[in-house]
């Protein structure tokens, strides 16, 4: 197997509260986990001054046994390889192409127009047929799209009934004078708090985000969009073994906008190039599920048509907030095409038996493992993929257990 000398990634991050500073902290602190896991070397840069989006280099390097010391078992054969050198050593350009600027944005309100605008975005869901698709292809996404606003909901009727209690209870209506502060009391200081504990109204701007990234009506998200794509074909220029484009969650859905912007551009745009996209608990079929979101079904078919393209839908069964063994291309429209070849991990394989029942309960921990780095040596690894010796797409292997040591 060729190895990896030079790769160039565009790393498309989720919908979370972090900049690409955040975002390259985050990578550097699970990039040195899978280094002491795995036995290799690691060296991050700093962040190239005024890059945007925010660029840094990573250098990855090892050796077999009896050529530095390396573990027992690194000259393990890789599925359909031949054995690692005695030294190899990778060098990576990565690029956050994070959308921090829109989560920011979608926060800035006060929070009545927070819960206001939430609502909003499920109505225009259900309207456009996005539940119905959740609950027909993953349940379980189904009911992570209802929580929160059943959560508030609830809440509200609560404080309404709080409200209106001394009317119910037959007393003067002057009562209300008292009822009415006390209900805005509890919506206030004791539901507001608690809900936070489910990052509801972060999840309420998230929906907001999905709307708009599958209906195209806001000005700002598409301009910001194709400035995304120049930046990115900019970074294509590079010279490279190999192009990772890789996206988590929500970035998925900009990801496959900004990479189907470049081939309507440019379709032979990636022609003689290595390219993996990899898409990492996946949330395209969020936005695509909407029947307004035919610029991005198509470009999501645009994607799995391109030949140079090996795309890799990274699933895991214990993720709710992914649309789990679900055929991606063929739900948005195009069954006559490739389809994304399904990589199902497991995260009890990459944490420690302690550190897994820690997180198992809290969804949005689970979800955010995909780019986090691992206790124990396991068949996926989001820093090999991107930084390590061998080609992201061995990570598709039906043999991807056998990973090298």
């Amino acid at each position: 197997m060729r190895l990896i000398k030079k790769r160039v990634v565009l790393h498309f991050p989720g919908f979370e509260p972090l900049d690409g500073v955040a975002h390259r902290a985050r990578y550097e602190r699970s990039a040195r986990q899978s280094s002491a896991v795995w036995g290799y070397s690691l060296e991050i840069g700093t962040p190239d001054a005024g890059s945007d989006p925010l660029r840094f280099e990573v250098t990855t390097s090892g050796a077999a046994p009896g050529a530095g010391g390396a573990a027992p078992g690194a000259a393990e054969m890789a599925p359909g390889a031949g054995p690692i050198p005695a030294k190899w050593q990778t060098k990576s350009r990565i690029y956050m192409v994070d959308h921090d600027m829109f989560v920011r944005r979608l926060r800035s309100g006060n929070t009545l127009s927070q819960i206001v605008a939430g609502f909003r975005s499920c109505a225009q869901i259900m309207l456009e047929g996005g539940m119905r698709g959740y609950f027909r292809h993953a349940w379980r996404f189904g009911l992570f799209f209802v929580f929160p606003f059943l959560l508030t909901a609830l809440a509200i009727a609560l404080t309404a009934q709080i409200a209106v209690a001394p009317y119910s209870l037959g007393l003067s209506p002057w009562h209300m004078l008292w009822s009415g502060p006390l209900a805005l009391c509890f919506f206030i200081f004791a539901f507001l708090p608690f809900s936070e504990r489910f990052h509801t109204l972060h999840l309420f701007a998230d929906w907001a985000m999905a709307v708009a990234l599958g209906r195209m009506h806001r000005a700002d998200f598409n301009d910001w969009l194709e400035e995304r794509a120049s930046a990115v074909r900019k970074a294509l220029d590079e010279e490279a073994d190999e192009y990772v484009i890789s996206s988590h969650s929500m970035g998925s859905s900009v990801a496959a906008h900004v990479i189907g912007i470049l081939l309507e551009r440019e379709p032979e745009i990636f022609k003689g190039k290595r390219v993996v996209f990899a898409s990492l608990g996946s949330a395209i079929l969020q936005c695509a599920l909407l029947s307004s979101a035919s610029l991005l079904r198509a470009r999501v078919g645009l994607i799995a048509r391109c030949r140079e393209i090996s795309w890799l839908d990274v699933q895991c069964l214990t993720d709710s907030i992914n649309f789990y063994k679900v055929p991606v291309v063929a739900v948005c429209g195009h069954a006559d095409a490739p389809p994304a070849k399904m990589l199902l991990i497991r995260v009890k394989q990459m944490l420690t038996r302690e550190h897994y029942r820690k997180i198992r309960k809290d969804q949005l921990r689970v979800h955010r493992q995909y780019v986090l780095g691992p206790d124990l040596q396991a068949p996926f690894d989001f820093t090999l993929m991107t930084s390590g010796p061998l080609t992201a797409s061995v990570f598709a292997d039906p043999e991807q257990d056998r990973l090298p040591a």
